[in-house]
């Protein structure tokens, strides 16, 4: 319980604790928060860390010169792009093995299969637009492992998407960021880009709901 509230902690004061993180680590920060990003996106069993938001705190503290804005928008390029590298990789060598076995608890099973029923639905794209769907974002690329996509056609959607999902985020964080009303109320904004980026999973989980009571 006191690790839950930790973590939600962390996630509504991020501006506080990437500034505290500079501070104390210096450059040794961006290797930080690649790593949060490539966690993100390459393990399935980590789809809870933060993604959106750490990408638009970074961006608006960098517009407070306490991070490089380019080496940013590098790091956290590569992070998103390997992360789900990774997680192709593993979905095509254990995903099925993933969905028959009884005894892997650490997957979300459920998630897994909404990620496997949304790449049906959408095709390839869906690894573009997953990147901004929270939990969907993790498990999207495990699902195109596990379905067999040509590894060249997932890289190309996987290279456009991180960079449009990085610079999209990133950029709209230095813009936008150290304006006084979002500055001021940053637990607030946080929770509006979690909510925002959730809005698709939410009309999906209605839309199924809906399908399933029809059919009953």
């Amino acid at each position: 319980m006191h690790t839950i509230k930790n973590f939600i902690d962390f996630i509504l004061h991020l501006d506080t604790h990437i500034l505290s993180m500079v501070k104390q680590y210096g450059g040794l920060t961006y290797a930080l928060l690649f790593l949060i990003l490539f966690l993100e996106t390459g393990l399935v069993i980590v789809p809870f860390l933060p993604g959106d938001s750490v990408l638009f705190v970074a961006g608006s503290i960098a517009a407070q010169g306490s991070l490089n804005l380019g080496i940013l928008a590098v790091i956290f390029f590569l992070g998103a792009v390997l992360g789900d590298t990774v997680n192709y990789h593993i979905g095509a060598k254990y995903g099925v093995k993933v969905f028959e076995s009884r005894k892997i608890k650490l997957i979300n099973k459920s998630h897994l299969q909404r990620a496997q029923e949304f790449y049906d639905r959408k095709g390839p794209i869906v690894i573009v637009l997953a990147r901004f769907i929270p939990i969907i974002r993790t498990f999207a690329p495990f699902a195109a492992g596990i379905g067999g996509m040509a590894y060249k056609k997932f890289l190309i959607y996987n290279l456009s998407g991180g960079a449009l999902w990085v610079l999209l985020m990133t950029f709209s964080g230095f813009f936008f960021g150290n304006i006084p009303l979002v500055k001021n109320h940053f637990s607030l904004v946080t929770i509006a880009i979690i909510l925002i980026s959730m809005v698709p999973v939410i009309k999906g989980l209605i839309h199924r709901k809906l399908s399933n009571s029809k059919i009953q």
